[in-house]
């Protein structure tokens, strides 16, 4: 009796969080960005990983409340803690982008959350990650283009372009004229205007 107790107190923790979660998102797409924002507190405060990087979106960009980056960082943490790929990637960016240059630890931290979202599928950090170790004092040319190469089979034409500059250059890979311009004609071919002037 207790397990089954246990039980429907979870099922019901859920169901109410998913709820508060779509009261959230219907607010905000009504432009009622408090009560979006206090659903959405609501639903994050009793664990619910969606609504927990919805509340970081809003402390991001100041939506329904004050504009709080360390409050997003916070509640985008708790959701990539749940495996939640865009939070990884946004928490992850969040890091890197407001941490100093020697917070080794949390640099690494960073990319360790970025790798999963990228392997969970994720587009954005998949190039986000492509570039971040083509750059750098000691660049890792391999991994970056792996990682570019994801992102432009999940359809991202900077990505797709950034391939072609790999090939073009002979980075991570060795030198193939050819094969770069494949790559520049199909990121061109989607609009990078970056890969239609390398192709003139």
């Amino acid at each position: 009796l207790e397990e089954a107790a246990f039980q429907l107190q979870q099922i019901f923790r859920v169901d109410i969080s998913i709820a508060f979660n779509i009261l959230g998102i219907e607010s905000m797409r009504a432009g009622h960005h408090q009560i979006g924002f206090t659903c959405f507190k609501l639903a994050a405060d009793r664990g619910y990983s969606k609504a927990q990087f919805n509340v970081g979106l809003c402390y991001e960009h100041g939506r329904g409340t004050e504009k709080d980056l360390e409050k997003a960082a916070f509640y985008y943490y708790r959701a990539a803690s749940s495996c939640h790929p865009m939070a990884q990637y946004r928490y992850a960016r969040c890091l890197l982008c407001h941490s100093p240059e020697n917070e080794w630890h949390r640099h690494q931290k960073a990319v360790t959350f970025l790798e999963q979202a990228a392997m969970a599928g994720l587009t954005e950090a998949q190039a986000y990650l492509g570039a971040f170790y083509m750059r750098g004092l000691q660049p890792k040319e391999k991994r970056g283009l792996k990682y570019l190469l994801l992102a432009a089979k999940n359809g991202d034409a900077q990505s797709r372009y950034h391939v072609g500059v790999c090939y073009e250059k002979g980075l991570g890979v060795q030198q193939n004229l050819a094969e770069a311009m494949r790559h520049y004609r199909q990121s061109a071919a989607a609009g990078n205007r970056s890969a239609q002037e390398r192709l003139q």
